[in-house]
């Protein structure tokens, strides 16, 4: 057996890396969405509670790479 020089694999550094991005969207847009997921769906019941308040949801559907 002949022996090799081992193969080197450098890792990305985690700034390097792309990543997720979403947009949030508000209780409106996860009524109406054609498409719904269970995290929309549950977040826009909790907001139809009288004095509810949110910031959004996550949405999966506008998933970017960045």
């Amino acid at each position: 057996m002949s022996k090799g020089k081992a193969k080197v694999i450098k890792k990305k550094a985690a700034s390097d890396r792309k990543q997720y991005h979403y947009k949030l969207v508000l209780s409106g847009t996860c009524g109406v969405c054609k498409t719904p997921c269970a995290r929309g769906m549950k977040y826009w019941e909790r907001m139809q509670e009288p004095g509810a308040l949110g910031k959004g949801v996550p949405c999966v559907l506008t998933r970017t790479y960045g």
